[in-house]
């Protein structure tokens, strides 16, 4: 039986509506999750009670075998891993740190590089660096990289950590084509290593790599459907759940959506 890291039961999240409604979501060891929403869907907020910065009105959370409201999260959230594309307007303080100052931060989990780290954490965040094919950017100020550099280096500061979980909240969002194919290329080589559990939040079926076997699809704050993601992305499946005729085609490894008229 492999080790749960997610469980949520009836999960409920109200403020003056519903964000979220009655969700139930397991993510076990070893699983790579898409989860794939429209925008309003909830996928953030979903990730945000995941990491304790939003309280649910009602349910169960566990998160790494610790309950909600019985384990102190700050200590949970490091070993979780969150990489948003929104992330990067926190990085004012880190604009003129070089990439492996950035790297090195997420060790201490600090926006900036306030301790002196050691030969050994030194040695780490380069081979983050160069597993990720942006050792290049070792001495490169941060405000000097383009946005899909910057993406890659945030998933490296994340890795610093060794995180049990990481988050990827629609990591593509703002880039190029060909620095979205970089980027779902690192994700990739990252998944196949299998050592770290990664869910993959995006509203763009075409993001949603082989590696990822489960998908979750919520819509409206609500699970639509959970399971493999084979079973999921199909054009009957993923018509109801756009409430619209759709054709899935699947070439190359990859899903590929048309609307139907």
């Amino acid at each position: 039986m492999k080790t749960m890291l997610i469980d949520i039961e009836n999960l409920t999240l109200k403020r003056d509506k519903y964000i979220l409604k009655d969700v139930n979501w397991q993510v076990r060891a070893g699983e790579h999750w898409a989860m794939l929403g429209m925008n309003g869907a909830g996928k953030t907020a979903l990730l945000n009670v995941i990491c304790g910065y939003e309280f649910p009105t009602k349910g169960t959370v566990r998160v790494l075998g610790e309950e909600f409201g019985r384990y102190p999260w700050q200590e949970l959230r490091k070993k979780i891993g969150w990489v948003s594309f929104s992330f990067t307007e926190k990085m004012h303080d880190q604009l003129q740190n070089i990439g492996l100052e950035v790297v090195l931060s997420g060790k201490f989990a600090s926006i900036g590089l306030h301790n002196y780290p050691t030969d050994e954490e030194m040695a780490r965040a380069k081979e983050i660096m160069r597993d990720l094919g942006v050792g290049y950017l070792e001495k490169q100020p941060y405000v000097h990289m383009s946005q899909g550099e910057k993406q890659r280096m945030l998933i490296g500061r994340a890795l610093m950590a060794d995180p049990e979980i990481l988050l990827l909240d629609e990591p593509c969002n703002g880039l190029d084509f060909f620095a979205k194919a970089q980027l779902l290329h690192t994700v990739e080589q990252l998944a196949e290593r299998r050592e770290t559990t990664i869910i993959y939040v995006t509203h763009q079926v075409d993001e949603i790599l082989p590696v990822f076997e489960q998908t979750l699809l919520i819509r409206d704050g609500e699970v639509f459907d959970a399971g493999k993601t084979a079973k999921l992305l199909t054009s009957e499946k993923l018509s109801e759940f756009c409430r619209a005729p759709i054709q899935v085609q699947h070439k190359n490894s990859r899903y590929l959506l048309e609307i139907e008229e």
